[in-house]
């Protein structure tokens, strides 16, 4: 990586917020490059020389310093938590923020950029099943620790939104194939931190609700919004998450040997806590209606977007996907 901690400048930061183009990013005053895409956020790199070698998020969200700080906080605190005190490798990261001027304050998620090609949802394509099978029980032996770090705690529990294409393999060199032992995961998902205290989810999710349309959050907080997170909390739920995201990589061949080889797993490794066996009907009904729910929020989304700059003539502070594949 080219830039330490301590030289990442604010002021270029605020020079890019300005110059934003969020329509067309790689067309902005200094110039972007989207290198992915999350149902929420958009991942890109700033091609600007002193910024070399990081990948962004950018989230902005925020009304208050009260918010920022704390969404800060518990940023720092659950990378900390998930490379020190569980074991789960993390990117180097830093947060900015960015008052632009107008609408919420900003955010900036700042990471370690790895090597391209080295997302895991893109090495599925590249190995063959035998492969494909150690990179899942790798993730799995990562999902295992974080359930006994849980186990071990009185007060607090951390939970990963654990889908495929949120790790990462630590490599110098793409490998065309895996073989038993160690497997360099890294977990790159990690500015959506998610904790609880008592029981009580420390981050305001509710932040989150902010990109969606106005119209549309009464209903997403109804019926979606406690279920979409708590899932991740749940070792049966989360699995079967990371099973299903296999359709949306257009990998549905591999939906059942993972299913299969998770079983196996979890009767293996978590039997103490009974979980039941994943089958593919349950697998194929829960995509079907994440599928549903994510592609409604995206189409809403882009018809807020619409609203505010040809009706409402307002800026939209958004950076929104093209279509995704599902």
């Amino acid at each position: 990586m080219s830039v330490d901690a301590h030289t990442i400048s604010s002021e270029l930061l605020e020079r890019f917020e300005k110059g934003i183009d969020l329509m067309n990013p790689h067309e902005s005053t200094i110039p972007a490059r989207i290198i992915g895409y999350g149902e929420i956020s958009t991942i890109f790199e700033i091609l600007e020389p002193s910024l070399r070698g990081l990948a962004f998020k950018r989230l902005p969200i925020f009304r208050t310093e009260e918010e920022i700080r704390s969404y800060e906080h518990l940023f720092h605190e659950y990378n900390r938590i998930i490379e020190k005190d569980i074991g789960i490798s993390v990117p180097w990261c830093s947060s900015v923020k960015i008052d632009p001027g107008y609408g919420n304050q900003v955010i900036y998620c700042i990471q370690e950029k790895l090597i391209e090609g080295s997302i895991c949802n893109q090495l599925l394509h590249r190995f063959n099943l035998d492969s494909n099978i150690l990179l899942l029980q790798a993730v799995l032996r990562e999902m295992k620790k974080v359930h006994d770090f849980n186990a071990s705690q009185r007060r607090m529990e951390l939970a990963l939104d654990a889908q495929i294409s949120n790790w990462a393999l630590r490599c110098e060199t793409l490998p065309d194939r895996l073989t038993e032992g160690s497997i360099p995961l890294v977990y790159i998902d990690t500015s959506t931190p998610l904790m609880r205290i008592d029981g009580r989810e420390q981050l305001d999710t509710e932040l989150f609700l902010r990109s969606a349309p106005s119209f549309l959050v009464w209903l997403i907080k109804l019926f979606f919004l406690k279920g979409v997170v708590t899932r991740y909390y749940d070792p049966h739920l989360a699995v079967v998450d990371l099973i299903a995201n296999l359709y949306k990589e257009q990998r549905d061949d591999l939906v059942e040997p993972f299913i299969a080889e998770s079983n196996r797993f979890l009767a293996a490794e978590l039997s103490h806590m009974h979980i039941e066996p994943i089958t593919l009907k349950e697998v194929r009904s829960y995509y079907r209606e994440d599928a549903f729910i994510w592609r409604l929020y995206l189409g809403l989304r882009k018809f807020d977007r619409f609203l505010h700059r040809n009706v409402m003539k307002k800026p939209y502070m958004y950076i929104l996907p093209g279509k995704i594949k599902r």
